[in-house]
Formats: structure tokens, sequence, C-alpha cells
């Protein structure tokens, strides 16, 4: 049994923590919102900060929105690192499971190493069906020694648990997620709004395009969000275009032009313009409709 504490218990870390208690470990748990009843009648403890989290964890996970929230949680007032200066116990491991800039990880990572502990970056794909039933895909950026560590952990959380490299490497790993499934979810956008404005039911355009080469989980699920108009999160519109921004800006410090990403980007940023800061990613759809003045719509069965 580890010794584990969570920060951030929203539509990921939820569940993500619960699977973890689950799994017969100890869990010190803190969110800005409040710990979820749920998680204390599984057994967790309620820890009163991110300090008091890191002074009795030895392995601390976060799960948070965005690089600010991070460097706040890790290095702020009532932060892990003043619960790691108070702490007797040995090296710890912070385990950043938040999708954020890869640069910052890295100088988040040298700040911690350097006063005796670990860090591995860990970002998941998924989404709030990913974390429910255990089937995320992890992508860990570790030294051997830290990911041989928390492997067995992150595999209470997910289905595959990939050491892509360094410090970094998960973070790196995630953005090219979400350059690719940014780009699908538009695409499976505009191929229903096409057939729906082609006069051709949308539902079985999709039940046949997902017996051939076009079949994603982007057409699967988001396919059937656009098509019943189901736009509730899931996984937010505001985090996906901030995943797109870090996409971005570190393709600029490459050297590396990204098109598509940039395109959908801006179809993300007029969504937020539209007031759907909190509507799904798959919402997308809603802006290609303005466009073509047409709405997807559901044929009667």
């Amino acid at each position: 049994m580890a010794n584990i504490g969570f920060i951030g218990l929203g539509i990921m870390g939820k569940p993500m923590a619960g699977h973890l208690i689950k799994g017969g470990h100890r869990l010190w748990l803190q969110t800005r919102s409040g710990v979820p009843d749920k998680l204390v009648a599984l057994g967790g403890s309620v820890a009163s900060s991110p300090e008091e989290v890191a002074h009795r964890a030895d392995i601390i996970i976060t799960m948070l929105p965005d690089t600010p929230d991070v460097e706040k949680v890790l290095f702020g007032d009532n932060g892990v690192v003043s619960g790691l200066h108070a702490s007797a116990g040995g090296r710890k491991v912070i385990v950043d499971m938040s999708s954020i800039s890869p640069l910052a990880t890295r100088e988040f990572a040298a700040r911690l190493n350097a006063l005796g502990h670990d860090y591995a970056d860990a970002p998941v794909s998924g989404g709030d069906i990913g974390a429910r039933d255990a089937t995320l895909t992890i992508m860990v950026g570790a030294s051997q020694a830290v990911f041989d560590r928390i492997q067995p952990i992150l595999a209470l959380m997910g289905k595959s648990v990939t050491h892509i490299g360094d410090i970094g490497a998960g973070q790196v790993c995630k953005v090219a997620n979400q350059i690719v499934v940014s780009s699908a979810i538009e695409a499976v956008g505009e191929a229903l709004l096409f057939a729906s404005k082609a006069g051709v039911d949308p539902s079985k355009v999709r039940q046949a395009l997902l017996g051939g080469f076009a079949a994603s989980k982007a057409l699967e699920v988001h396919g059937q969000r656009m098509i019943e108009r189901r736009f509730e999160p899931g996984f937010r519109i505001e985090l996906h275009h901030k995943d797109l921004n870090i996409a971005l800006q570190s393709a600029a410090e490459l050297g590396v032009s990204l098109p598509t990403t940039a395109a959908v980007r801006e179809l993300f940023s007029a969504c937020l313009a539209h007031g759907g800061a909190t509507w799904d990613n798959s919402a997308i759809v809603k802006m290609l409709e303005k466009l073509a003045n047409h709405e997807i719509h559901k044929y009667p069965e």
C-alpha cells in the first residue's frame, strides 16, 4: 500500500483518485472546490492544503487545468514545496498528470530535483470516459527508476502506460495527441455537417464510416454527441484551446509549422467568443454550422 496524495478532483481527477483508493492505497485528497463525499466514503482522507498533502504522502499526484495552476500548487503559499520542507520523510515523487507546457515541466522538475525529490510528467488521454473506466492512455516522462516506482500506481488508472522518455517527454507526447485529436474532431464535424446539408441521415453516415478506414474514437464518441446535440463536457473547449496554444507556442519555438492545428485553434477561439468555454470539445461543430447556416439534426428512426 502506497501513501499517495491527489490534488485536483475535477471531472478527471475524481474517478482517477477513486481507482487508487479501490486499489488499496491510502489517499490524501485536496481540491479547491472541496473533496467529494463519495471519495471520503471510499476511504480517502481530506487534506487542508497542498502543503499538508506533500507532508503526509510519499507520492503526490496533481491533476490540474493549466500550467499556472500547477506552478501555484507546487510553489505557491501553502504549496507542495512547503510540505516537502516540513517533511522528515525520504525522497518523494511528484507526478503531474495535467496537460501543461513541456518547457515549464522541465523547469518545475529541476526546482524539485534541487530539493532532493523526484518528478514525473504523466499526462493522459481518454477523457472523462477513460477516467471513469480506468482505460486512460498515460504518457510518462521520467527517469527509468522513477517510472518503475510509479508504474503500478498509474496502471490502476489506465490501460496503456508508456514510458516516453526523460522529463517533459510525456507532455510532448500529449501535445502530439491533442494535435491529432483536435483535427479528428473537427474533421468529423465537417463530414457530418456535409452529409446533413446534403439531405442524408448523418447517423447512417456515421455508422457506415465506422466500418471503414475513417473509423476513429472521434467519429464514434464525438460524432454521436454532435448528432444528439449533447455538448456537456466531457473535455471542455477551454482546456482543448489551452492545449493547442501550448502546441502552437512549442511549434514556434521549434520552427515547425502546424497549419491545421492553427485553423482548429481558431474555431475553438470562436466557441469561446460565443460563450462556449465549458462546452464539450465536440461543440466545435457549432462554429462550422454557423458558417454553413445549417445545423446537424438527428433523423427519426
